[in-house]
């Protein structure tokens, strides 16, 4: 499904606004077409009916469920859940949205949104193929214990108190209340959701993607192989920090990791890299700051840039 998105911006700026695939403008341009389509088509899909399975099932089950002795377990699958969606970091925050409307426990949310876009199956065969079967299960482990970890911290600071709370009309106080509602009250619902959300978010998207993808065509991989190439230890926090404007998905960054490992840079060091960009980037943060309050934003940065240097500095360790 997702590759009708590529298809799209194929055509437009290729066929239609007849570019150079070579040229760095085309490859901004494209990748701008190629993630906000996706991103807006999937937002809608994804707020809407998560918001018509709130209004249908007694969501208070599955929350008490996972809010209780249970939560390790909600931890375990939410990242199982992030890593088999085949999403980029700002594709993964339809589905965080709608998980926070629906309140189920932020940890949990968090777990998902820290491993989804770290780890996917297409991403996963890519790196084994390149740098072997053992890497490939180091790596699921690394991400999955990422997003475990970053649940648990975010419980454990009780950081719930720092999302914003939307306002809710008539038909969302009815679904809070769990009275009975009809086909056409589940679907007011969803509506009003799906507006609520896009109405907040949809000028973030469009800047944040654009600040991404005037980026996007000048990854700097000589910059990064002359100057990352040992194995001192600041290395990595330091390509962290160079990775994060550079926004990119799992599946676009391999290639460029394959480059720098190719070209002598030390694979966790590569990989951290590839992680500070396809996992945190402007685009998410402009979005999420419209549902996160400024603290709970920053804080899940610094959680982020400490899990990819640490990441880095284990993968480092073992290859």
């Amino acid at each position: 499904m997702l590759r009708i998105f590529t298809v799209l911006a194929d055509y437009l700026t290729y066929d239609l606004f007849n570019m150079n695939a070579n040229s760095h403008l085309a490859k901004s341009i494209h990748f701008f077409i190629e993630d906000t389509s996706k991103i807006f088509v999937l937002l809608v899909i994804m707020v809407y009916g998560i918001a018509v399975i709130r209004a249908s099932i007694n969501i208070e089950t599955i929350r008490d469920y996972l809010s209780g002795k249970n939560r390790f377990i909600g931890y375990f699958l939410a990242s199982i859940f992030g890593a088999i969606t085949p999403f980029c970091s700002c594709s993964s925050i339809p589905l965080f949205l709608g998980f926070t409307q629906a309140n189920i426990p932020i940890g949990i949310t968090m777990s998902f949104l820290i491993t989804s876009p770290m780890i996917n199956e297409v991403a996963v065969l890519l790196l084994g193929s390149i740098l072997g079967l053992k890497f490939m299960i180091i790596y699921v482990v690394i991400g999955m214990i990422s997003g475990i970890v970053g649940g648990w911290f975010f419980d454990a600071t009780k950081a719930e108190k720092h999302l914003l709370v939307f306002k809710q009309n008539d038909i969302q106080q009815r679904v809070a209340e769990k009275k009975q509602l009809s086909l056409k009250d589940r679907h007011e619902f969803a509506k009003y959701e799906l507006q609520e959300i896009v109405g907040r978010v949809w000028k973030y998207i469009i800047i944040g993607v654009g600040l991404g993808a005037l980026l996007h065509g000048y990854i700097p991989e000589e910059f990064i192989s002359t100057y990352f190439h040992g194995r001192a230890w600041w290395n990595v926090p330091l390509v962290v920090l160079t990775g994060i404007p550079l926004y990119s998905n799992v599946n676009g960054v391999i290639p460029v990791a394959q480059s720098l490992i190719n070209k002598g840079l030390p694979i966790g060091t590569a990989i951290a890299f590839m992680m500070s960009m396809s996992a945190a980037s402007f685009p998410e943060f402009m979005m999420l700051k419209q549902v996160m309050k400024p603290r709970l934003l920053i804080t899940f940065f610094i959680l982020l840039l400490v899990l990819f240097t640490i990441n880095g500095w284990v993968l480092n360790i073992i290859f």
